[in-house]
């Protein structure tokens, strides 16, 4: 069971918790005489969870969160990076009631233009704000998002298996069925609300949805504000943009009002144009850092010869915690053809002693814009693994017979937009009727132009070796550009 620092099943509204004087439980997403639980968090100080929160969070699906850090590989370059989905989660909750509060206020304000958050709403919602990363596999976005061989972690089906309540579900499954939680929560995470042409599941309202998952949400204020915490760098995330956002009344989309007697509000423009800088901040710092995508291009490759092997199969991840996956790894490799288990074991180990691949070649894609279409259509579409491997091993091969020397050569192709969104949350602009995706208004404000595009040159692709002498990576780096005709490499070891 999750430990608890208080909990109290009492009628009244006004009670002391430590040092903070609560007035009302509304303001942390709880009804009148409401079982919940007081979490600290390292983050947001203290957390409010109600009772059936708690048992959400008490079943094995959540709880193995616990096993899969947030950043994956970044500890290897970061060393504090090792807070976890777990954390992250009751996070993202604590996130969406302050946001619902936002809303709510704002409401009671300008009742005739914005509608408010009942209850009843407010439950699923956070319910689907806490389990948002459930489905999430140790290492995903290495395994996902650089092997093309599985599907995203918030695909459709993913949810449906882990929510199932069946006696072929999960114990997570059952509580939700059990708390009649389950349609609500997978309507809302399994929404395509963000995108206005998109379909809602149920007829769901857009909002459900957008207070989770759009481009500014709970989610994104969380990470933001967690992963500067734990790898020391100096970013602060102002939360007061969480004030800011209504829903219209006419499409029930959640929006940012940046309209205020028919003026624009800059001051609430910046903090949202300084958020989505924030986000990019930590792309180019940590989420793509060169030594992060190389650990994790390691366990990412590892667990592509285990699938295509067929010595674990998809439903072996959904179930393992990072330390388990190595565990699986190094057990099941015994059961590959021996060249292939001999690679996978050794891809683990060095990812274990932080033995990275160094860098033989960088092809951005600022030198490369002609060719990245083709090298994503080569190296990343679906089957594309046969591709790189046999590439891999040819270039391996010129190397041994041009020097002698023995070496493992790992291709990191990313997909093109990687994880590039548009700014698809909404606002109303000064002097229209309908709010719509702020993207829309790019024009009007340059700087997100700006974004997107410095988002697009992030992607780099990679020629990565198991060497460290610069004379022989200069060598793997010409070979490597042999095999790739119409490229231009732009690293020097």
């Amino acid at each position: 069971m999750l430990g608890r620092l208080w909990e109290w099943g009492l009628p009244a509204a006004d009670c002391v918790v430590g040092l903070s004087f609560v007035t009302d439980r509304r303001e942390f997403g709880l009804q009148q005489g409401q079982r919940f639980s007081v979490l600290r968090d390292a983050v947001h100080g203290d957390v409010y969870l109600s009772g059936e929160e708690i048992e959400l969070l008490d079943t094995p699906q959540m709880q193995r969160l616990r096993g899969i850090k947030q950043l994956g590989t970044a500890d290897r370059v970061f060393p504090g990076a090792t807070h976890t989905r777990f954390e992250h989660s009751i996070g993202t909750l604590h996130v969406t009631q302050k946001l619902i509060e936002g809303i709510r206020l704002n409401a009671q304000l300008e009742p005739r233009h914005s509608l408010g958050v009942s209850d009843t709403e407010a439950r699923s919602i956070r319910a689907a704000s806490l389990l948002h990363d459930v489905t999430h596999i140790p290492f995903g976005h290495n395994i996902e998002d650089q092997t093309g061989l599985l599907p995203r972690h918030d695909e459709p089906e993913r949810f449906e298996g882990m929510f199932a309540a069946g006696s072929d579900g999960t114990e997570l499954g059952r509580v939700l069925a059990r708390l009649e939680l389950n349609q609500d929560v997978l309507r809302i995470l399994t929404s395509g609300g963000i995108h206005p042409d998109d379909p809602l599941p149920g007829d769901i309202p857009p909002f459900w949805a957008q207070v989770v998952s759009d481009t500014i949400c709970s989610d994104l204020v969380d990470y933001l504000a967690r992963d500067a915490h734990y790898t020391g760098l100096q970013l602060g995330v102002d939360q007061r943009i969480l004030n800011y956002f209504r829903i219209d009344r006419d499409s029930r989309n959640l929006y940012i009002d940046l309209a205020k007697r028919n003026l624009l509000r800059e001051d609430i423009l910046s903090e949202v144009v300084r958020l989505l800088e924030a986000r990019y901040y930590f792309s180019e710092r940590v989420y793509y850092h060169h030594a992060k995508v190389s650990a994790g291009a390691l366990i990412g490759r590892a667990v592509e010869l285990a699938l295509v092997s067929g010595v674990i199969v998809d439903r072996d991840l959904f179930e393992v915690t990072e330390a388990g996956l190595f565990e699986l790894l190094e057990r099941r490799s015994a059961d590959a053809e021996p060249k292939t288990g001999l690679r996978i074991r050794r891809l683990v180990q060095n990812l274990r002693e932080r033995r990275l691949y160094k860098r033989a070649c960088v092809f951005t894609r600022a030198d490369n814009a002609d060719a990245q279409l083709e090298l994503v259509s080569r190296f990343f579409s679906r089957g594309a693994h046969l591709r790189r491997q046999e590439a891999e091993a040819r270039i391996a091969a010129r190397v041994q017979a041009s020097t002698g020397a023995s070496v493992d050569i790992v291709l990191v192709c990313p997909a093109r937009r990687m994880q590039l969104k548009e700014v698809q949350t909404h606002v109303r602009w000064p002097g229209e009727k309908d709010v719509r995706p702020l993207s829309e208004y790019a024009e009007r404000v340059p700087r997100l132009g700006d974004l997107e595009r410095a988002y697009r040159d992030l992607w780099k692709f990679y020629v990565l070796a198991d060497s460290s002498d610069r004379d022989l990576l200069e060598r793997i780096g010409e070979i490597a550009a042999e095999e790739l005709p119409g490229t231009k490499n732009g690293y020097r070891p």
